[in-house]
């Protein structure tokens, strides 16, 4: 999960993640872990290649949401594409786009229509690469509710985390009719990152992650029965269904560096082909891809990681166009409905279209070609995602 922080916050923020400060885990959690972790490798007695040094901010905290940096880390993919690179976990109060243009990462990971409005404020960068090609972002309900669709959210009590995560939930209903003022009380509901209130009763339908806030209600025990809550006691407004899906992790890059450093951009392509490669190892390793997210300082549960593994797999394969390419269509619809939603206080995510440099295909397009020289089917047409078993609590 991302948050969008105060930009008065940056500087400490940035201090914060680049020191390694204490960081939450999971969603709730306080805990202590590595800022960073650099490419694995064996150096033997040979003295190892000069390996370029680059840094990558992510949107949250240690996770299985970004298995593939570190799956790519772990698995040398970085090391072999010449990058020594450190990965660089956020926080709540960090943005991933104001460390990028302070000059405190070379790249950054985060949701598109929260870096439209940073760039319509004059953050000079450019998306290089669209990970996710899916939304994760739903909004759920128990099955008795009386809610299948956007359109029934009026009149009841709806969670939302804020932040720059309402959008398209708030897309979603406008597209159904249903205003913010047709709530219960008016506005959404500021939502925990977590799902209590929505298990206790005091939110009809809460905003969550398929990776992350869903699998908390399933590892939780229902009173009723006892039994872990299932999917047959919940309903969920899918907004890749709903046709309001934005586009979610992206790679962003400094603008004017692309522009005028060579090496900064063939370094790109380098981290963006490294990336995917280790996309396409979480796809067939999803296990041992977990368990490197949990040696990388993860505290998450055993089976939450690997749900968060699979469900993150999900919304990348099977591919377009190629990992990482990002389709026009998309886009187009994203920036559209950026110019269109409108937030409680009457403003939307973006007043005029962006600039053509927010987001380019060259680099990444060159990463595929590459792998595909290589002969790496970067499709994943043969993706089929494993079944998770997920216990009280993601143990």
């Amino acid at each position: 999960m991302a948050f969008m922080a105060t930009r008065g916050a940056r500087a400490a923020a940035f201090t914060a993640a680049a020191l390694g400060a204490l960081t939450l885990t999971g969603c709730s959690a306080d805990e202590a872990e590595p800022a960073a972790s650099g490419a694995s490798g064996d150096t033997g007695s040979e003295a190892p290649a000069e390996l370029t040094a680059v840094s990558v901010q992510l949107q949250w905290l240690t996770q299985a949401q970004f298995a593939c940096y570190y799956a790519a880390a772990d698995q040398g993919y970085y090391e072999d594409a010449g990058l020594d690179v450190t990965i660089i976990p956020g926080a709540v109060d960090i943005v991933p786009i104001d460390v990028l243009t302070s000059g405190g990462a070379d790249f950054a990971v985060s949701w598109v229509p929260k870096v439209l409005g940073a760039i319509e404020q004059g953050a000079a960068v450019t998306d290089v690469a669209q990970i996710f090609e899916r939304s994760g972002t739903m909004q759920v309900a128990f099955a008795d509710s009386g809610i299948t669709s956007a359109a029934d959210l009026a009149g009841k009590s709806v969670g939302s985390w804020g932040y720059g995560n309402e959008w398209e939930l708030i897309a979603g209903m406008q597209a159904s009719g249903v205003t913010l003022e047709d709530l219960e009380g008016g506005s959404t509901v500021q939502q925990a990152f977590d799902m209590n209130a929505f298990i206790a009763g005091d939110i009809d339908a809460a905003q969550a992650m398929t990776y992350n806030e869903y699998a908390q209600v399933l590892e939780t025990v229902n009173p009723e029965t006892g039994e872990l809550y299932t999917a047959d006691d919940l309903v969920v407004i899918d907004w890749n269904d709903e046709g309001t899906a934005m586009l979610q992790d992206a790679i962003w890059a400094d603008s004017e560096r692309l522009a005028s450093d060579e090496a900064y951009a063939e370094t790109t392509t380098a981290f963006i082909k490294g990336t995917i490669e280790g996309c396409l190892y979480a796809k067939d390793e999803p296990e041992a891809a977990a368990d490197i997210v949990t040696a990388a300082g993860s505290t998450l549960g055993t089976s939450h990681q690997l749900w968060m593994t699979n469900e993150v797999n999900k919304l990348i394969f099977p591919s377009t166009s190629g990992v990482g390419h990002i389709n026009e269509d998309q886009w187009d619809a994203t920036v559209a409905m950026a110019l269109e939603t409108v937030n409680p206080e009457g403003a939307t995510i973006i007043s005029a279209d962006p600039p053509e440099a927010a987001y380019s295909n060259e680099y990444v397009d060159a990463a595929l070609a590459e792998l595909a020289e290589e002969g790496v089917d970067t499709m994943g047409a043969d993706f089929a995602p494993i079944e998770v078993t997920l216990n009280e609590g993601g143990e």
